[in-house]
């Protein structure tokens, strides 16, 4: 008997017959003698209707901005998408005759911060839960939102199911997290883009970090830190096999791919996969005063505004006093990221603020690369003989991130794959 906390996205309860299939999924392992908590998303499309509805209720009033709203209204409104999946997913089971009740986040308790829509979570007591787990109960928890220290509830930013079930495992010492989605596993990289991507059995919490992060859409970011920093073993499955295929019961090696501490991968890939995000922009400042504190007078200020930074170039300052500062930041976020940077300009100390967007970052991701020489050199030649040019390079030890044109994105991830050998079984 094991204990195991069971989470399904949006697409998987998009409406009764599928919230029917994830209960028949649930079922395979509480008849298989298991105690389990399920975590559930709004069904699909729904959040962005509640999302929009929230956004346009001050128009009704003649008030002419969309985005005015109290945050913590907006959390008790798109929490309520979740609380009809956990209470309808509850409702399928016990019509199936399993023993099971809706929990949403504040019975828990799951307590966040009060940082409203996008909340982070400060504890979880899990001691209700194991209480009626071991009395055969099934948990239905209602994902994506707690109850900050305002007393009121807090949701946890899109994709927070993600993240609730996670931590849900931690909280009670789970044996296993299966997230269920819409793929049946990680991919070496995106199949849409490479047909010969190879769905991976394993995969350390580390690179799945740097493959969230650097725009694989698998698994939310902070998910995958809550789970490398418990340990928590996470298997990436897929919701719409048939719940009762020969080996989807099986505990130690179910279909999917295992997000697992390192030790535990026996054959370490140099390269484990190839990630990529799109709609990248470039902002460089020329001519920055090169003093101590410009860097900070530069991020600060971002930062604050929430604005994502990230692949920092700087140029080394021939005559000690002024240098060329270069970022990527989301093409959404160019015109408020300007702003920031010409309110703040006397700070700072530049002549000009130039930008370019319509880029992509490919990345290049495994931790085979701490203890190899010559990953990055074969990159490199890779994507200069398809002639494609390299604007930025930023390098951890277990990744390459590159810059490049968006135009050539898809060419640089296929040419990539090959280069390092994922298309071969």
């Amino acid at each position: 008997m094991a204990r195991i906390v069971m989470k399904f996205g949006g697409t998987s309860v998009a409406n009764l017959e599928r919230i029917h299939n994830v209960a028949r999924h649930v079922k395979r392992e509480v008849d298989a003698g298991h105690e389990v908590a399920v975590v559930v998303s709004a069904m699909s499309g729904k959040t962005n209707e509640l999302v929009d509805w929230v956004q346009n209720a001050a128009k009704i009033t003649g008030s002419n901005a969309a985005s005015f709203y109290d945050a913590r209204e907006y959390d008790a409104v798109v929490a309520s998408g979740e609380q009809v999946t956990s209470g309808l997913l509850a409702i399928t089971l016990q019509s199936m005759g399993i023993n099971a009740r809706s929990w949403q986040g504040w019975q828990i308790p799951i307590r966040t911060d009060n940082a409203h829509g996008a909340a982070r979570i400060l504890e979880i007591d899990g001691s209700d839960i194991v209480k009626r787990m071991g009395e055969g109960q099934v948990a239905v928890v209602a994902g994506f939102q707690g109850i900050g220290p305002d007393n009121r509830i807090a949701t946890l930013g899109r994709g927070g199911s993600d993240t609730s079930a996670v931590a849900i495992a931690a909280a009670v010492k789970a044996d296993r997290c299966d997230i269920y989605t819409d793929v049946d596993g990680v991919y070496t990289t995106d199949p849409r883009i490479e047909p010969k991507a190879r769905r991976m059995k394993k995969i350390a919490f580390e690179e799945m970090l740097e493959m969230a992060s650097l725009g694989a859409k698998v698994l939310q970011v902070r998910s995958v830190e809550l789970a490398m920093v418990h340990k928590v073993r996470t298997f990436v499955r897929s919701s719409f096999e048939d719940p009762d295929a020969p080996g989807m019961g099986d505990l130690i090696n179910p279909p999917g791919t295992l997000i697992c501490d390192e030790d535990e991968i026996v054959e370490q890939e140099v390269v484990t996969g190839i990630a990529y995000a799109k709609d990248e922009a470039q902002i460089s400042l020329r001519r920055v005063a090169d003093r101590p504190g410009v860097s900070a007078a530069i991020f600060g200020p971002l930062a604050e505004a929430h604005i994502n930074v990230d692949m920092i170039v700087q140029n080394i300052s021939e005559d000690g006093s002024r240098t060329d500062m270069t970022f990527t930041v989301p093409s959404g976020d160019v015109a408020k990221a300007l702003k920031v940077l010409d309110d703040n300009k006397a700070q700072i100390g530049f002549d000009v603020a130039q930008n370019e967007t319509g880029l992509a970052k490919v990345s290049v991701i495994g931790i085979g690369m701490r203890s190899h020489a010559g990953v990055a050199a074969s990159a490199f030649k890779a994507l200069a003989e398809k002639n494609i040019n390299i604007k930025a390079i930023t390098t951890s030890e277990i990744k390459i991130s590159i810059l490049i044109d968006g135009a050539y994105a898809e060419l640089a991830v296929r040419t990539l794959h090959s280069a390092y050998g994922l298309d071969k079984a």
